[in-house]
């Protein structure tokens, strides 16, 4: 039986984690729960999966990582708090089934460098499709690898035509039900220009051999072309569940996790270009993984805070990657990545947010 500590329970990759382990009893046990709030749900949790250690916080999800026996930790919290977290597991030798992309890409070399063969399991759907078909041939046989993007809900429209979206309207994704960040990174397809920086950091590929295609279906969840011309695409119904179960699993897959395509049914699926005009994010997230050092936490750092801006109508839909695009230029980063230059950075980005987003307050 595998012992796992799930750090954020109450969010949506905690919930369809525990959703997951509640159908697979005798495979997994539930050493530990963290939330960032939600003590009530944390202790529905606790008594149902007769779980003894929770917490609230990532200062107490470190101390439960070091102080509770687990064979794995799943990283479901959202944003670079889940950064100390992702590091303590590592330290401890936990499998770490990550969820929260945000800690690998701001700790860049700081966790890759921890991190034994194998110890990080991807459990975006995109990194899990990949990793997936990367089992299909060596390394040196890979030509590129393909992220999805569901296009979110401003798909087809143009630079001008997204100047006055609403929050309301960057909430309404066509396609996954997420939290409030996450969704609006959707939107603006910052989230997208993470996952490619995740992308690289995970499996060694260089920014110049990952692209961003839009599928707006969200069934093909990401794709790797060989070097002999062959595409290999993991395909599955939009549900998170099966990422999320291979990350509890990995390399072995469980039963009774999601429902398959139903290939009777006549169906299309399409593939088209990003707008790099309309969603500049993602070039953005390149030029700063190329980049490294703290400029990854100053992109993230500075989205953060330019979200919650957007979210209450100080600014527009915008200017939240033209925010982050203004304070990665001016960032001068140190010499080198250590966990005391990446808070410095991240403080002084979001100090800088918040000085260009007055200057654009509406």
């Amino acid at each position: 039986m595998k012992r796992v500590i799930v750090l954020g329970s109450t969010g949506s990759i905690g919930e369809q984690a525990l959703d997951v382990i509640r159908k697979h009893p005798a495979q997994y046990q539930v050493s530990g729960l963290i939330a960032g709030s939600r003590a009530d749900r944390v202790r529905e949790q606790a008594d149902e999966f007769n779980v003894e250690h929770t917490g609230l916080g990532a200062d107490a999800a470190v101390q439960m990582i070091h102080d509770v026996e687990a064979d794995l930790v799943l990283n479901g919290i959202t944003g670079s708090v889940g950064l100390a977290p992702t590091i303590a597991a590592l330290d401890a030798g936990r499998t770490l089934a990550l969820a929260n992309k945000e800690s690998l890409i701001v700790g860049g070399d700081l966790v890759t460098g921890r991190a034994a063969p194998g110890q990080i399991v991807p459990v975006d759907s995109e990194h899990s499709a990949i990793a997936q078909a990367l089992r299909s041939g060596s390394r040196d046989e890979v030509r590129r690898l393909v992220l999805t993007a569901s296009g979110g809900p401003f798909r087809g429209r143009t630079r001008d035509e997204l100047r006055d979206a609403t929050p309301e309207a960057a909430m309404a994704h066509p396609t996954w039900n997420m939290g409030r960040v996450v969704t609006i990174n959707s939107a603006t397809m910052v989230n997208k220009g993470l996952e490619v920086i995740e992308a690289h950091l995970l499996f060694g590929v260089s920014y110049g051999d990952i692209e961003v295609v839009v599928h707006p279906q969200s069934v093909v969840h990401s794709m790797v072309e060989f070097i002999d011309g062959s595409t290999i695409a993991q395909a599955s119904p939009p549900d998170m569940r099966l990422p999320i179960a291979l990350g509890l699993s990995w390399p072995d897959r469980m039963g009774n996790v999601g429902v398959p395509l139903d290939w009777r049914s006549a169906t299309s699926w399409e593939f088209e270009p990003l707008d790099a005009d309309a969603f500049p994010a993602v070039d953005l997230a390149k030029e700063v993984g190329r980049a490294r050092l703290t400029y990854p936490a100053v992109y993230n750092a500075v989205n953060e805070e330019a979200v919650e801006a957007f979210h209450a109508g100080r600014i527009g839909f915008l200017d939240i990657v033209d925010t982050v695009r203004s304070v990665v230029e001016a960032h001068d980063a140190p010499a080198q990545l250590t966990l005391e230059s990446l808070a410095e950075a991240e403080r002084w980005a979001r100090e800088q947010a918040g000085r260009a987003i007055e200057a654009r307050a509406r």
